[in-house]
Order: structure tokens, then sequence, then C-alpha cells
């Protein structure tokens, strides 16, 4: 029982990391591109268009959030 639990803990948590990485990795892609195009076009848009480069890699930090809380819960780190 124990081992099948810490094989599905393990597996949501690999999942909840590599997906949300996979769609911030896709997301910030557009994003950057996007960023070089409006920088390119006007050099004072470089701060705004940053911060919408760095919007997107927080969905990686959130999975990767969830991930730790997956563990620490799912192998008895944590009690709730």
């Amino acid at each position: 029982m124990v081992v099948e639990q810490i094989g599905l803990v393990s597996l949501g948590a690999g999942l909840a990391i590599g997906l949300a990485a996979a769609g911030s990795g896709i997301g910030q892609g557009r994003a950057v591109a996007a960023a070089i195009g409006a920088t390119a076009e006007n050099e004072k848009l470089f701060g705004k268009s940053l911060a919408m480069a760095v919007l997107t890699e927080t969905q990686a930090l959130y999975g990767f959030a969830i991930a730790i809380i997956l563990i620490s819960l799912g192998f008895g780190l944590v009690v709730v």
C-alpha cells in the first residue's frame, strides 16, 4: 500500500512540474518572440516586454510548488 502511494505521489508531482514547465516554455517562447519584435521597433518597450516574459515563468514556479507540496504530504513529511 505504501509503495503504491509513493509511486502515485511521485507520478503526480512529476506531472505537475512537467506540464507546468511545458506550458511555461511554450508561453515564454511566444512572449519573448513578441518582445523582441516590439523592442526592435521601439526601445522604450523593453521593460514592459520583459515583464510579460517574466509573468509566463510563474506557471513553472506554481507547478514546482505543487510538486513540493505533493511530495511533502505524500511521504508524510508534513501532516495536515
